[in-house]
């Protein structure tokens, strides 16, 4: 029969054979549930050690975050990485009930259920693809090629790019200043495409569709007054069918393109974290996911052995 175990040092330390113990008397889980747990915690308890944990008192929420993301790495099926996080959960509520630890850092612990949820992010050429879409036949196309640039070119989310004020355009010092989440102000970076279109627009556009309502808002619909969610998302839509890209494109999906396309290209995960307006970096981690399915698609696309 295979050993299952970890080390019998890790074993002792980590209170390994105690958690089985509570397993199969106090849980009444099956054998074969057991056995994959033992698997699961063997396998944690080496990783965490390695990580410098000398018992459980020493693991915190941002190692469980990372032990998760390393299973990812390792091919796991989600299903596999969901059992896994389901022994964690087991294995920190055991010892907390037990006196062992005194907090529970699996309490928030995401699955990859939460990852599948990310919108698709558009690759770099179907970004150019959608940029160039708006074109001089349609009554608009300044004011939706400038939406789009900025869209993208500063990750902005929607309630952000169609709340954004004309004084808030810093054209001159390549930056925006938004107020995202809690009314919390941030500048953002633009680069010379999001600059022209947005000063083409200024100057050719904007001026003829106000009529008194617009209120100082830098996007506004043919009406004269600023756009909603759904007058932005239409336009999106439009110019998403006639780019030809078939993946389902929501104004979230730029901002989950800005974010990944950043990180491929080596960005700090901090910097990313700024611009983004995260409070917590934990959110920002989440790209690092799409960043290695991108590095992975890459290998098995190109590599001699993949």
């Amino acid at each position: 029969m295979t050993d299952l175990s970890a080390p019998l040092d890790l074993s002792r330390a980590f209170l390994l054979e105690r958690f089985q113990d509570y397993l199969a008397l106090e849980q009444g889980v099956s054998v074969r549930t057991s056995e994959a747990y033992q698997r699961d915690l063997a396998r944690f308890s080496t990783y965490v050690h390695l990580k410098g944990a000398k018992s459980p008192t020493d693991v915190g929420a941002k190692t469980l975050r990372e032990y998760i993301y390393h299973l990812k790495d390792l091919g796991l099926a989600p299903a596999s990485i969901r059992r896994n996080v389901s022994a964690v959960r087991s294995y920190f509520k055991f010892l907390l009930g037990e006196g062992h630890v005194v907090r529970d850092p699996s309490e928030r612990l995401e699955t990859p259920k939460r990852w599948r949820t990310l919108p698709e992010v558009l690759a770099v050429e179907e970004v150019e693809r959608l940029l160039a879409a708006p074109t001089l036949d349609e009554k608009l196309a300044f004011r939706d090629r400038a939406m789009l640039e900025l869209a993208y070119g500063a990750g902005l989310r929607v309630s952000e790019w169609i709340s954004l004020g004309i004084r808030d355009v810093l054209l001159e010092d390549h930056l925006v200043r938004v107020f995202g989440k809690g009314s919390k102000e941030r500048l953002v970076p633009i680069g010379r495409s999001a600059i022209g279109a947005i000063a083409t627009y200024l100057r050719e556009l904007r001026p003829a569709l106000e009529k008194g309502e617009g209120k100082g808002v830098l996007f506004l619909s043919a009406r004269g007054k600023p756009l909603s969610r759904m007058g932005a998302w239409k336009i999106l839509r439009k110019y998403v069918d006639r780019a030809g890209i078939v993946k389902a494109v929501s104004p979230h999906t730029l901002r989950h393109s800005f974010a990944t396309h950043l990180l491929e290209g080596g960005a700090d995960l901090r910097a990313v974290q700024e611009m983004l307006g995260h409070a917590d970096i934990s959110t920002t981690q989440i790209y690092t996911h799409v960043d290695r399915e991108y590095l992975r698609s890459v290998h098995r696309q190109f590599h001699p052995r993949s």
